[in-house]
């Protein structure tokens, strides 16, 4: 039953890749048909579940719970999508984001949950680190505004060159991880190669410095809540 159930539900995540826009595209007829025939394994799972377990503790399970409005949800979504096909209204299939709650909350899936609450008991704690980043970020975003914003210099495209404060931030961004390296900063320095020093601080804050520290209080975070939560297993 366990080997179905993962199969299953890999199958239904899977769909993705398939399912308009798809990497592979595939007939709507094949993906609904395929997503129709998973829906009913996870039910008729869900109804194996249910005879082997007390009423009042079956229903007083949020996992449980969760499964079936899931399983709504995208039948629902199936059916207004297939009717507005056939009307040829564009739309989006909304309940693609609903499909991992089958991975974490069938019984199989214990593993997967107990690491899901560790990373979900780990967000608040790291949220104080995220916050200092993207005050750094928004700093030298504002930064970048004063130094390039009035002295016209343009992209490679043409296109103005650090005039937008939320374009700013969002290239800043991307350059936290080094994607748009050093195409970002040639137009500075182009102008002044004194500007590159603005871009070195900011690499060397933001990439060497904070994402080093974030990376290190999510580990160590993460590896504290799986020790507590083992401990207590093994305790039960």
């Amino acid at each position: 039953i366990r080997t179905v159930t993962y199969f299953f539900i890999f199958l239904n995540l899977s769909l993705a890749v398939f399912e308009e826009p798809a990497v592979y595209p595939l007939p709507f007829l094949v993906t609904s048909l395929i997503e129709v025939l998973c829906l009913l394994v996870f039910f008729g799972r869900l109804t194996h579940f249910a005879k082997v377990t007390l009423r009042n503790v079956f229903w007083k399970d949020t996992k449980n719970i969760c499964i079936m409005v899931a399983i709504l949800l995208s039948l629902t979504d199936l059916a207004i999508y297939g009717v507005l096909r056939i009307y040829n209204v564009s739309s989006i299939r909304w309940s693609r984001i609903v499909r991992p709650i089958f991975l974490i909350n069938f019984a199989e899936s214990r593993q997967i949950r107990r690491a899901f609450r560790s990373i979900r008991n780990t967000l608040p704690e790291i949220t104080y680190v995220f916050l200092l980043f993207m005050f750094s970020l928004l700093m030298f975003s504002l930064m970048a505004l004063k130094l390039f914003g009035e002295r016209n210099l343009q992209t490679a495209e043409g296109l103005p060159y650090f005039k937008n404060y939320l374009e700013i931030v969002f290239d800043l961004y991307v350059l936290v991880t080094t994607a748009n390296s050093p195409d970002v900063m040639m137009p500075a320095f182009d102008f002044s190669s004194w500007y590159a020093l603005f871009f070195i601080a900011f690499v060397i804050v933001n990439t060497y410095i904070f994402m080093s520290l974030f990376l290190a209080v999510v580990y160590n975070n993460y590896k504290k809540h799986l020790k507590v939560r083992f401990g207590e297993m093994n305790c039960d």
